[in-house]
């Protein structure tokens, strides 16, 4: 039996009223020849019913119902699903131009990628690059070209085969993401926008979008997973790690300057404990050459 070119992946949790938008676009692909994994994960309204009435019309989609689970726990279920040379992620509010998948692997193909990334409707550049797995990840982290999200994206499957994404929690794309591009051969690059990310209320991550509504248990644990991925860049590429643990002190400045002036009480200790570390490293960060004139602003504001 022939194997599909592409694996797509989508997660859906209680969403009937957009997930046929995004299963719409998927089948309307001019590349033909993927299998369209949809993970019901654990659904209470009529998602799964929604998703297994697409599959009884187009063979190519497996639906998988399974008990609720984190994020990634759903996407390793349908990685373990997946047949395809390649993997596409995609998301059950999003939507995507009808060209997604033939561009990624058209993309992959002629530049002889393991990774292939294309530009989204908020970050869209008409521009290629042919980039070292390094080079890609620190791309990635200065987040002006492309972010952690998976979606966007085309990876070659072996690139999962040591991979997963955690059972557990809420943000592992964050340390995951670095993850798989640091095991590519090379990362192909093309800023056309293909892939749009619908922000609405139930994001999982609503409160990058809104600030207001960070809490302290989600502040905790994108610090974790920040202080996890800088311990990691750093030991595989230890000549670059004053870029690493830029951005993880950048990260640490724009919390105390979001906590502070929205006054988000919840968060205050874990403010205080920022400050604490980043007046320790205040002469690193100060005089880094990467730090941006807008945080040396908070950094005399708030530290010193």
């Amino acid at each position: 039996m022939k194997l599909p070119a592409i694996s797509v992946i989508m997660l859906t949790f209680n969403r009937e009223d957009m997930l046929a938008g995004m299963i719409e676009c998927i089948l309307g692909q001019t590349f033909k020849d993927f299998e369209y994994i949809i993970i019901d994960n654990g659904s209470s309204d009529n998602s799964g019913i929604v998703a297994d009435r697409y599959a009884e019309k187009d063979k190519r989609i497996k639906v998988i119902h399974r008990e609720r689970g984190n994020i990634g726990s759903g996407r390793n279920t349908g990685l373990d699903t997946a047949c395809g040379k390649y993997i596409a992620f995609v998301d059950d509010d999003d939507v995507c131009s009808e060209d997604y998948l033939e561009f990624l692997f058209e993309l992959a193909e002629k530049s002889e990628a393991d990774a292939a990334i294309c530009g989204a409707a908020d970050k869209a550049y008409d521009e290629k690059m042919i980039m070292t797995p390094e080079e890609a990840i620190s791309t990635l982290l200065w987040r002006k070209k492309y972010n952690v999200a998976f979606p966007a994206k085309l990876f070659l499957r072996s690139l999962f085969d040591d991979n997963r994404f955690l059972n557990t929690g809420k943000y592992d794309d964050i340390y995951l993401m670095p993850k798989i591009l640091s095991e590519a051969n090379r990362i192909a690059y093309h800023g056309l926008p293909k892939y749009t990310f619908m922000r609405h209320g139930n994001n999982n991550s609503n409160w990058t979008q809104d600030h207001r509504l960070l809490d302290d248990d989600t502040l905790n644990e994108y610090l974790n997973v920040y202080r996890k991925r800088t311990n990691w860049l750093i030991d595989l590429y230890p000549d670059n790690a004053a870029e690493w643990q830029y951005f993880e002190w950048s990260f640490m400045i724009s919390m105390v300057e979001k906590v502070t002036r929205l006054e988000l009480t919840e968060c205050y200790c874990t403010r205080d404990r920022l400050v604490q570390i980043l007046t320790k490293n205040y002469e690193l960060f100060i005089k880094s050459p990467f730090i941006q004139d807008f945080e040396k602003k908070w950094v005399y504001q708030y530290i010193k």
